[in-house]
């Protein structure tokens, strides 16, 4: 993995991109604007009236003791101006555009807290088999604070892109099983506040936990080419709701809501 200046991205490193499945672009972001996402994370984070097990904008994960707790809000930047301006940042779509050849149009946005000792994510693809879901799909991660081992940063699995859906083609999230992945083929993306990292929807990836005594907040953002469905941001996350209201329901949980 070489790490690029965000002016410094050629042919050869969109080669890498499509060859590798990821990347990551080093100092994208300037200081003053981490520090106001970072900021902007701490507001969230008392979003009291917000966070609640019902609210399906909210996102729940065990800690290394077992509590659950909170970790996530998908979607965000309509919470957060900020986050807003980031996902719509010239700095990023100009990027983007390089890669996909053709302008980049938002599809998902979340911002993962990740607090000391909460555990990581399984080894999955971010890729779901609806009909409606593109192709193009890709995430860009924004680190608002330091990503390290120690912090459970994303590791992702070169070249396992190509082979497209690795699970059943069904609607339905699934992890992968670890020997999906050879292990050697496994790249720590390992960010600093500022920097951003590239990865497909097909890019096999998963993270370790917070071991550290500090959050590990990045802001998530997801695209898709605009020739792959256009701005179509506001259906996803309808469709979305609906999908997570239906498996809520099939644990009884008939009471959730959006807000």
């Amino acid at each position: 993995m070489v790490p690029l200046a965000a002016s410094a991205l050629s042919a050869t490193d969109v080669a890498r991109y499509q060859d590798d499945g990821f990347l990551v672009v080093r100092n994208v972001f300037p200081a003053d604007r981490i520090a106001s996402l970072a900021a902007e994370s701490e507001r969230l984070h008392q979003r009291t009236d917000l966070i609640d097990t019902d609210n399906i904008r909210c996102r729940w994960q065990n800690d290394v003791t077992g509590e659950c707790r909170f970790d996530c809000f998908d979607p965000v930047i309509d919470l957060s101006q900020i986050c807003g301006d980031v996902a719509r940042d010239s700095r990023l779509l100009d990027l983007l555009a390089l890669l996909y050849g053709e302008p980049a149009c938002l599809f998902k946005d979340k911002l993962i807290f990740k607090a000391p000792g909460m555990i990581g994510y399984d080894l999955h693809q971010d890729y779901i088999s609806w009909e409606s879901f593109p192709t193009t799909f890709l995430t860009v991660i924004v680190a608002i604070d330091h990503a390290t081992a120690e912090s459970g940063a994303t590791e992702v699995f070169a070249g396992y892109h190509t082979r497209g859906c690795l699970t059943p083609r069904d609607g339905m999230y699934h992890k992968l099983a670890d020997d999906a992945v050879d292990p050697a083929r496994g790249v720590l993306m390992e960010l600093a506040p500022g920097d951003i990292a590239i990865f497909g929807g097909y890019t096999p990836h998963r993270s370790g936990p917070n071991r550290s005594p500090h959050w590990r907040r990045l802001l998530y953002l997801s695209y898709n080419a605009l020739s792959d469905g256009g701005e179509q941001r506001e259906r996803h996350y309808a469709e979305f709701r609906r999908w997570l209201q239906d498996r809520y329901a099939e644990y009884g949980r008939t009471s959730t809501f959006f807000r």
